[in-house]
């Protein structure tokens, strides 16, 4: 067995630099050609059917927007009442033929079955779903007392989009619908303080992974890897051990220097890929430098982030450590889009 190792380990580099060499270049031409024949013959959502969770704000709602200027029937679900029909109204001004509101909590596995039973039950069929309700956790992780206080993190991004996923599928492969996994660009990045947050969208990203290959081509999956994007995140809105809160100190320090993203720009980029039938998506596109940076010099992007969220001799109301780039004059107008400097959140 030794000898046998030995010989692998030994066998291993050339192995991969044939495998380079010889079937990447046809592998990516063949890729290339594929991309532009969906790109000129992307999907026609008009008539068919789209179920969007965390529809009442944020990616989520600009999401609604983008696939009602496309004609698409939807179904908005999310807690909050009042703003899911705020959205449903407007979607149904942009030019989707219909729009219902299911009220629902994505953590309880009968409000998911509701949902779906509810999809069903009104269109009779499901073509897309997009699972995009989430929250991020904040928090230094020996800074807490009850670690059981973080587990909405995981409950909502996670298992929330694993039970509505359950009971969708049996649907999505009457119509060889789609699957739109919102993960994030976190489940590579080792942001400090948001270990939960980071743990949760890897295994979103793992899960759907492997679910892609369960399902084969019955059903597709667009797994999306955003960066920072205008969103209640980026407003401030935290979860932390004390409960949910909005706090601008903390997402400056967490934010820091990183430009946002705008969201309607965002929700347009993940419809086209979506209908392109993109495997991945990365929003904003040069966000896909921090990954290939992870992946070939991890060390390098610790060292940063340890220095530019956790090195300071000052701490922010909140004991959130860093460089503060963005209280240099001007920095927030220049990086932060005018949607996100003030704190107020729909709350409705």
């Amino acid at each position: 067995m030794e000898l046998i190792n030995t010989f692998l380990n030994f066998a291993a580099p050339p192995f991969t630099f044939i495998t380079l060499c010889f079937l990447l270049p046809p592998f990516q031409i063949l890729k290339f050609f594929l991309s532009v024949f969906s790109t000129v013959f992307p999907e026609d959502v008009s008539g068919k059917v789209v179920l969007i969770t965390g529809a009442s704000s944020g990616i989520g709602e600009h999401l609604a927007y983008e696939y009602a200027e496309r004609g698409a029937c939807l179904v908005l679900t999310a807690r909050r009442q009042g703003s899911l029909d705020e959205v449903a109204d407007l979607c149904l001004q942009l030019g989707s033929p219909e729009a219902i509101v299911v009220p629902g909590d994505i953590t309880k596995v009968e409000d998911c079955r509701r949902i779906i039973e509810a999809t069903i039950g009104h269109y009779g069929r499901l073509d897309h779903l997009v699972n995009n309700a989430g929250i991020i956790g904040v928090s230094q992780f020996d800074d807490l007392e009850d670690v059981t206080r973080m587990r909405p993190v995981m409950d909502i991004n996670f298992w929330g989009s694993v039970y509505m996923t359950r009971f969708a599928i049996p649907y999505l492969k009457q119509t060889a619908g789609k699957i739109v996994a919102m993960s994030s660009s976190a489940s590579w990045m080792p942001v400090p303080r948001e270990s939960f947050y980071n743990a949760s969208k890897a295994a979103m990203s793992a899960f759907f992974e492997t679910l892609r290959v369960e399902l084969g081509s019955e059903v597709k999956i667009t797994i999306v890897t955003p960066g920072i994007i205008e969103s209640k995140f980026s407003k401030g809105k935290v979860w932390t051990e004390s409960g949910m809160k909005v706090d601008q100190d903390l997402r400056d320090v967490q934010v820091n220097v990183i430009p946002v993203g705008t969201v309607e720009g965002t929700a347009k980029s993940i419809v086209r890929s979506v209908c392109r039938g993109d495997r991945y998506v990365t929003v904003p596109a040069w966000f896909k430098v921090t990954y290939f940076l992870e992946m070939l010099c991890p060390e390098v992007l610790e060292w940063a982030y340890r220095l530019m969220f956790l090195i300071s001799t000052d701490s922010t109301p909140t004991g959130a450590m860093g460089i503060h780039a963005v209280d240099f004059p001007g920095a927030k107008a220049m990086l932060y889009p005018s949607g996100i400097q003030s704190a107020d959140i729909k709350r409705k």
